[in-house]
């Protein structure tokens, strides 16, 4: 199932993308306006949310919103693809010993198809192509060969950062945190539609021109060794999402920063694709 946030005539609503069309899933009892409340009691509500069929919207009639727009948490991992972790080595970045985690504050979190601001005060605003996860269950200590039974389902993400913001700071928070920098979409695939998340494709291009193309399978760092590390420290909440690492080819390898009026789409395989124009704040 492709669970979505959308908004028709003013008003945003909850429903699932069926081939062309958005079914509005509001008229199933328990259903809120909350994302974050159905994915917590999704398995209770799956059976009504299946035989929903009515009513329906053509996709091309409404705006798709972040499929989630109040997670507790938003975290991503750095330098967890090989070929991303040789291309830092060459750039003298050396690979960490350990997972290396940082926030996203959640006020970055974008639509997947918003346009994405280049700050004023910065000139290094580059591009993360990433395969997304959020949870579904709450979560602490959790076992690696357990760890995507807590999964709720899967989204694109593109971890936009501001490098030099990025460098100013150890914990990396400031350079990934800008307002609109976290795009996310086009809706959460559920885990059940995705047989192997090792397995994906991942693409991105900029002003159709491919920058980045990768396997998740080039992961250094699984999804279940990434949610068996981070639960281990903190409890995780369904509606929290988790960006799993971008793969080689960003733009700060080749000096080659975003500008007002880039066009940046991210696909990955079987999940959709988002794509956001860059645009210089006024």
């Amino acid at each position: 199932m492709k669970l979505c946030r959308f908004t028709h005539d003013g008003v945003t609503r909850i429903g699932k993308v069926v081939e062309d069309q958005v079914i509005d899933l509001g008229g199933v009892a328990g259903v809120t306006s909350s994302m974050r409340a159905l994915l917590a009691d999704l398995d209770r509500l799956r059976p009504a949310l299946d035989a929903a069929d009515a009513p329906a919207y053509r996709l091309a009639d409404v705006k798709l919103e972040a499929p989630i727009a109040d997670p507790q948490k938003f975290l991503a991992i750095g330098m967890n693809y090989q070929a991303h972790a040789d291309e830092a080595a060459v750039a003298g970045i050396p690979t960490p010993d350990s997972q290396l985690w940082f926030n996203k504050q959640v006020s970055c979190i974008a639509g997947p198809f918003d346009p994405i601001e280049v700050p004023k005060v910065s000139d290094m605003v580059d591009y993360e192509a990433e395969l997304g996860f959020v949870i579904g269950k709450r979560s602490h200590d959790i076992d690696e060969a357990d760890a995507l039974s807590v999964v709720a389902g899967y989204l694109v993400c593109n971890d936009v950062t501001a490098r030099d913001w990025q460098f100013r700071s150890p914990t990396y928070t400031l350079g990934k945190s800008f307002d609109t920098h976290g795009p996310i979409g086009p809706w959460i695939t559920t885990r059940d539609e995705v047989a192997d998340p090792q397995a994906l494709n991942l693409h991105l291009s900029v002003n159709g021109v491919e920058r980045q193309r990768s396997s998740t399978s080039d992961m250094i760092y699984s999804i279940s060794a990434q949610i068996a590390y981070l639960s281990t420290v903190m409890t995780l909440e369904p509606g929290d999402v988790i960006a799993t690492g971008t793969p080689a080819g960003v733009g700060i390898a080749s000096r080659s920063f975003l500008r007002d009026g880039d066009v940046v789409r991210v696909e990955v395989d079987g999940l959709g694709a988002i794509e956001n124009r860059f645009v210089a704040e006024r």
